[in-house]
């Protein structure tokens, strides 16, 4: 909290992050910090509504939203790439008391197609997809949608990004993957979806010193594929090389071209197989039984995206411009972080609670706290230890319960319903 007012309190950080070298100089109804605090407390209600709100809580002038809209194209998206790389990430492992999965920093990384809002410029710079309804004839309906591919290496354990990048429609997961290795170490632990067992991703992790275990489709290396149909033993160690014609490539970018990996076949609950190929080759340290808690853990990146969607709305973004949706998204993807630093005091004291299943705080009440007490966090000269007693007291209350190992049926809602919840039952909390 305290670096995040330092940032937007700092000439510099302004200096940094304006989209010309003219923006904000002057005494305006909207400088850079008002403008960023305004774009993180977005909310669901039209943009005048929301801006006459939030300029009424500081008792400040009017503002229409068109002058709104104006100011915060002097803002550049990268401000809140900056706000969570210093006031989340670098302050969550400043003093080295983060937690841990078995001495390992613990990520997972993970795309997701997020829906971008239908203007001529997101189309261009993000690209689209088609999409049909399934239905012929009469009532049949086609079209291109703008899509962003979103990705991110989030540490599972700590629940913070530590990297977000919002790529085209039609990016290559692994190719954002790689881009965000910049940010892992030797002593991380890296966890994928199948998706991204690529030779080139194993090799940029390999000659990281990063270790990993992601899981394999069918369509992926051969002794994963003999694995998924049963045969053979559940831990082998091998060595693979590139695909044909890709060993060129592969020795110019400066990666191994020969691996010794892993894999590890485990039953899951349903009977089916699963096999990962990991760099984790002791099999006395790293038994074959452990690696089904180990990817497990990976489901926490796919909450951490349902959070951005459903508890933050991502996708109902509050301008149209492309520069509009990257600061609604990195804009987020801090707010998340935010988040899990601000309840850590109210989690401890739910998890010293004597109670039959443990408790979490309930992040529709938490999102909801810091957004109506967005302006005091952020722009307010009110001492930040205050501020941070007033919200735990808010977040511990309503907490939800968590029951270890609890895996119940997936329901397959209809289109109706959906979009009956949507519509009429839903209740939104930011």
């Amino acid at each position: 909290m305290e670096t995040t007012r330092a940032l937007l309190d700092d000439p510099a950080f302004s200096a940094r992050h304006r989209s010309a070298p003219t923006a904000f100089t002057r005494v305006r109804a909207l400088p850079f910090a008002l403008v960023a605090a305004l774009i993180l407390r977005k909310g669901v209600k039209s943009l005048q509504n929301w801006v006459n709100e939030a300029i009424g809580q500081l008792g400040g002038s009017p503002v229409s939203a068109s002058a709104f809209s104006k100011a915060r194209y002097r803002l550049q998206h990268t401000a809140f790439i900056e706000l969570n790389r210093q006031a989340v990430v670098e302050t969550l492992y400043g003093d080295g008391g983060y937690r841990r999965y078995r001495g390992y920093r613990l990520l997972g990384v993970d795309g997701s197609k997020v829906l971008l809002p239908d203007s001529e410029t997101v189309r261009e710079q993000f690209g689209t997809i088609a999409y049909s309804n399934g239905q012929h004839g009469e009532g049949a309906v086609a079209g291109e949608r703008p899509y962003a591919l979103a990705s991110t290496l989030y540490d599972l354990c700590n629940h913070v990004a530590l990297d977000a990048l919002l790529g085209r429609a039609n990016a290559y997961e692994v190719d954002l993957a790689v881009a965000h290795l910049a940010h892992a170490r030797p002593g991380d632990l890296v966890l994928a979806d199948r998706n991204y067992p690529s030779f080139r991703m194993l090799a940029e992790l390999s000659r990281r010193g990063i270790d990993f275990a992601i899981r394999c489709s069918s369509k992926s290396f051969s002794p994963a594929r003999a694995m998924l149909r049963g045969a053979g033993a559940d831990s082998q160690i091998v060595e693979i090389t590139p695909a044909d014609g890709k060993v060129g490539a592969t020795r110019e970018a400066g990666l191994p071209t020969r691996l010794r990996v892993r894999f590890v076949r485990v039953r899951l609950r349903t009977g089916e197989y699963e096999v990962l190929v990991t760099s984790l080759l002791d099999e006395r340290e790293w038994p074959a039984a452990d690696f089904l808690d180990l990817y497990h853990q990976r489901w926490g990146v796919e909450t951490f995206y349902a959070r951005l969607k459903t508890r933050l709305g991502l996708e109902n973004f509050s301008g149209l411009g492309a520069e509009a949706v990257r600061q609604d998204f990195f804009a987020t993807v801090y707010l998340s972080g935010l988040e899990s630093l601000l309840t850590e005091d109210a989690q401890a004291q739910l998890d010293a609670k004597p109670t039959r299943h443990p408790q979490r705080v309930n992040r529709a009440v938490s999102f909801n706290a810091i957004k109506h007490n967005a302006f005091d966090i952020l722009l307010g000269d009110e001492d930040a230890e205050t501020i941070r007693e007033r919200l735990t007291a808010l977040f511990m209350t309503n907490p939800t319960a968590y029951r270890e190992g609890r895996n119940p049926p997936r329901k397959n809602t209809s289109a109706r319903g959906l979009l009956d919840y949507h519509r009429r039952r839903r209740k939104h909390c930011y």
